[in-house]
C-alpha cells in the first residue's frame, strides 16, 4: 500500500466533519497536511472522494462513500492489533465516535465523556448528535460506532442494551396551576395549546398519546430545537411534554419551568446503547458501554434529575 493509515485516519475525519477545518481541529493537525492526505488518496486510488464546495464544505462523492465506510474498517482493523497486544494489561485505547440523541446530549453527554477518558486516557471519544433516526442512519454508514438513544422503531440490523426507563412529564410554566401538582392527565390539559418537538420519531411517540386518549392536540408551535421549545413553554405560550427532566429547571430564557408527571397507561422511553449487529466491537466500545452501565442508574442520570420527584427503571435485561 502506498498510503497510510494516518492518511487514512485524516480522511475519515474529513469525511465525518465535512470541512478540513474541522478534521484538521480534530486530529489536531494541520489543514494543509489533511488536504495533502485527501489528495494523496485520490490520485493513489483513482477516484475523487469529495467534491468542493466553498460555501458549503466538502461533500462525499459515491466512491468517497463507500471508501469512507472501508477506510474507518480498516482503521478499527488495526486498532484491534492493540486490544490484542494489551488484553494482558487492561488497556482501552484507540478512536471511538459515541452517537447521542439531541434532546438529552447536553446533559448526560459531558459527565460520560470526562469520566471515560479519565479511566481510559489513551481513549480518542468523539460525540455526534442527531435524532434517533440520524443516529441509526450513523449506525450503518459506520460513522458511529455505538449510540445512546431511545429503543424506538429500531430495526433488525440493530442490536440495543437497554439501560433505564425513563416516564414522560408535561412541561409547564412555572406559573401554571397545575406546576405544583405531582402529576397530572393529558385529558386535563386537551383544550390548551400545545408545542410540539418536531424530531423524527420522537413526534410520533408524543402524538400518539393523544391519539389514545381520541385528543385531538392544538399545536401552536413546533421545534426541533428542545432549548426553543422549552423557552416557548417558560413564556407562556403553551405546554408540552419531554422525557428529559434536567437538573436546571430554568428555560434558555430564563424562566423557571415545571416537570409534572403524565398520568395513565403510558409506556415509559427506554433509553439504552444502540450497536449495528453486523459490525465488529472494538474493545474500546465494549468499554464504554460497561462505563455507561456504571454511571447512569434510576438514582442517578447525568445532568438529570434522581429519585427526588419520581424514580426513573434501571434495566438489566437485554430486549
Amino acid at each position: 500500500m502506498r498510503f497510510t493509515l494516518r492518511q487514512l485516519s485524516y480522511f475519515v475525519a474529513a469525511g465525518e466533519t465535512g470541512s478540513v477545518t474541522r478534521a484538521a481541529e480534530l486530529v489536531n493537525i494541520s489543514q494543509p497536511s489533511v488536504s495533502a492526505a485527501i489528495s494523496h488518496l485520490e490520485t493513489e486510488l483513482g477516484v475523487q472522494i469529495f467534491v468542493r464546495q466553498h460555501a458549503q464544505g466538502l461533500s462525499l462523492t459515491t466512491p468517497g462513500k463507500r471508501l469512507l465506510r472501508a477506510a474507518k474498517e480498516s482503521l478499527r482493523a488495526a486498532y484491534e492489533l492493540y486490544d490484542v497486544a494489551n488484553a494482558a494489561g487492561s488497556i482501552v485505547s484507540g478512536p471511538i465516535n459515541v452517537g447521542s440523541f439531541r434532546t438529552f446530549s447536553s446533559l448526560i453527554m459531558p459527565e460520560l465523556w470526562r469520566g471515560f477518558i479519565a479511566k481510559y486516557p489513551d481513549a480518542q471519544m468523539v460525540v455526534t448528535e442527531g435524532s434517533e433516526a440520524e443516529l441509526l442512519e450513523g449506525l450503518r454508514s459506520a460513522r458511529i460506532d455505538i449510540a445512546l438513544t431511545y429503543q424506538l422503531n429500531l430495526t433488525p440490523d440493530m442490536s440495543f442494551q437497554p439501560l433505564v426507563e425513563m416516564p414522560s412529564y408535561v412541561l409547564l410554566a412555572a406559573d401554571h396551576r397545575f406546576a405544583t401538582r405531582s402529576s397530572v392527565r393529558l385529558e386535563e390539559l386537551a383544550d390548551e395549546p400545545f408545542i410540539l418537538l418536531d424530531l423524527p420519531l420522537s413526534r410520533q411517540y408524543f402524538l400518539s398519546m393523544f391519539e389514545q386518549r381520541s385528543i385531538t392536540p392544538r399545536i401552536v408551535a413546533e421545534t426541533a430545537s428542545p432549548s426553543t421549545l422549552r423557552s416557548y413553554v417558560g413564556a407562556s405560550l403553551g405546554f408540552s411534554m419531554l422525557t428529559v427532566r434536567p437538573v436546571n429547571m430554568m428555560a434558555e430564557n430564563g424562566r423557571p419551568l415545571a416537570y409534572v408527571e403524565l398520568e395513565g397507561n403510558t409506556a415509559p422511553m427506554v433509553m439504552g446503547l444502540a450497536c449495528l449487529k453486523d459490525m465488529r466491537r472494538p474493545r474500546i466500545v465494549d468499554a464504554f458501554e460497561a462505563h455507561c452501565r456504571e454511571v447512569i442508574s434510576a438514582d442517578h442520570i447525568p445532568g438529570m434529575r434522581g429519585t427526588e420527584l419520581g424514580p426513573s427503571r434501571v434495566i438489566a435485561d437485554e430486549v
